[in-house]
């Protein structure tokens, strides 16, 4: 689907991933795709999937929503595995994994306020083997 509406922005990745990930990364975006943008548990329903909460979705890095969905995960060893089974050719590739960079950025960010916690320690074994 093509559009011009924007989930994440370039302007951010810039500032916020040397600032999160405390690494010499690459900012700039691989490849653009459209994107849900918030997908997380709450956002899906089953045993019918059903996507819910469309009004961030845009163009986001490629891969940003399986990122998204296994970077939220990670607290939980057995549903991220699961994840990155179905999503493993997406999350290997290199836009795939420049999207668990700016996921993880999010989260962090978010940890920083106070959000998330239960995920810092996996998160930060999860980027070391990233950027490793």
């Amino acid at each position: 689907m093509s559009t011009s509406r924007v989930a994440v922005r370039q302007e951010r990745l810039r500032w916020a991933l040397p600032r999160f990930l405390g690494a010499d990364v690459a900012t700039e975006v691989l490849e653009w795709g459209t994107a849900h943008a918030d997908i997380q548990w709450s956002n899906l329903t089953g045993p019918e999937l059903c996507i819910l909460d469309w009004e961030r979705w845009g163009l986001a890095p490629a891969g940003y929503d399986a990122a998204t969905l296994y970077i939220s995960s990670l607290a939980v060893p057995s549903v991220a595995d699961r994840v990155l089974r179905e999503f493993k050719p997406t999350l290997r590739s290199a836009s795939g994994r420049f999207s668990q960079l700016v996921v993880a950025s999010e989260y962090l960010q978010g940890i920083e306020r106070g959000n998330n916690l239960e995920l810092e320690v996996p998160l930060r074994k999860h980027l070391a083997r990233l950027l490793g």
